[in-house]
Order: structure tokens, then C-alpha cells, then sequence
């Protein structure tokens, strides 16, 4: 609490971050004061997340993609993020290593925690995702992959699984690595959110 009361990054945090992540320490002392007013207490509810992602997606329904997102990060399923669980979570789905990435897909795709992804659990998140793609950016996408629906049958296909197979993580990492379709077919375009994230940090 005593950082959060100082409004101080701790020197252990920081250097934990820079270590983890591409951020400079600016970036995250910035941060870190603009979280604090967000969220005095330090820590930061499924709420409050769902609304700054808002933020980043004014044309769009992020609340179902979002509350994934949380869901993958809150490591102790305490219901709230801390700084530190926040700034991974914006390095990851932004900038992390393409291993990273997908680790952290893994985690957002395995909708029940259970260790393996189902063909529901795929769809589950590609709906989530659909939310996020303006109609008019539909419009633009393929016949076989313009609906929720036909991109997850496309991912799945992918893997060569059947319809009630599961994934394990293993699985879903070597075969994504390998084919770059996959890779594109279940990330929603992380460049728009580093972009979005660039203009606010210019236009706070």
C-alpha cells in the first residue's frame, strides 16, 4: 500500500517490468500515475478494465473480448488486476515475443481453465473477437471466414482436430507457430491496439 499511497513505482516493480517488457521507465512512471487515478486503491476490477479497453475501441463492442482478457491475466482469480498483472497484460497482448504471445493465447482461448481448448472454447472467443471488427471490415473478409461461426470451423480445420478433439497447449503453440493462417485467424490485429495505444499516450 505504501506505493500506492506515495504514488511511487517501487524500484523492484520497475525493474521487473523493464526486464519483462519493451516499456521504457518513463513509459511505465507514466503509466503508473494515470492508473492510479483510474484506480486509487492500486488495483484495477474487471469493471474498470472493460472500461479503459472501451477507451481503445471507440467503434466497437470490446466488453466480451476484454473480460477474456482479464479472465487470462487475474493469475489468483481475485476478480481485480494489480499494476504489475496490467502492464503484462498490455505488453503481451501489444508487444510480447511471438511465444509469449501465444502462451498468453492459450491461456484466453482455454476458456474454463481446464488445460485443453474445445472447438466451443475457440468459437467462444472468435465471437468475442467478431465484436471488435467493424461491419465494414467484415464485409472485407473472406467467404469461408466472415463469420464467427466459419473462422473458428477454419481454425479448427487447421488443426486437424474433429469436432469434439481438444487442443493442448502444446499442440495449439507448435501448430500456430508453423501456420501463419492460424496466427491470423484467432488474434484480433494487436497493431490496432498499439496503435490506439500510441495516440493516447500523445492525446492523454
Amino acid at each position: 500500500m505504501g506505493n500506492s499511497r506515495s504514488g511511487a513505482l517501487s524500484k523492484d516493480i520497475l525493474e521487473e517490468l523493464q526486464l519483462n517488457t519493451k516499456f521504457t521507465e518513463e513509459e511505465l512512471c507514466a503509466w503508473y500515475q494515470s492508473f492510479l487515478k483510474e484506480c486509487p486503491s492500486g488495483r484495477i476490477t474487471r469493471q474498470q478494465f472493460q472500461s479503459i479497453y472501451a477507451k481503445f475501441f471507440p467503434d466497437a463492442d470490446p466488453k466480451a473480448y476484454a473480460e477474456h482478457v482479464f479472465r487470462s491475466f487475474d493469475a489468483n482469480n481475485d476478480g481485480t488486476l494489480d499494476f504489475k498483472e496490467y502492464v503484462i497484460a498490455l505488453h503481451m497482448t501489444t508487444a510480447g515475443k511471438p511465444s509469449q504471445k501465444l502462451e498468453w493465447a492459450f491461456s484466453l482461448y482455454d476458456v474454463d481453465g481446464n488445460g485443453a481448448i474445445s472447438k466451443n472454447e475457440v468459437l467462444e472467443i472468435v465471437m468475442a473477437i467478431f465484436k471488435m471488427i467493424s461491419p465494414e471490415d467484415v464485409k472485407h473478409l473472406p467467404d469461408d471466414e466472415n463469420t464467427p461461426e466459419k473462422r473458428a470451423e477454419k481454425v479448427w480445420g487447421f488443426f486437424g482436430k474433429k469436432d469434439d478433439d481438444k487442443l493442448t497447449e502444446e499442440e495449439f503453440i507448435n501448430g500456430t507457430l508453423a501456420n501463419k493462417e492460424i496466427l491470423r485467424l484467432i488474434q484480433f490485429e494487436p497493431q490496432k491496439v498499439k496503435d490506439r495505444l500510441k495516440e493516447k499516450e500523445k492525446n492523454p
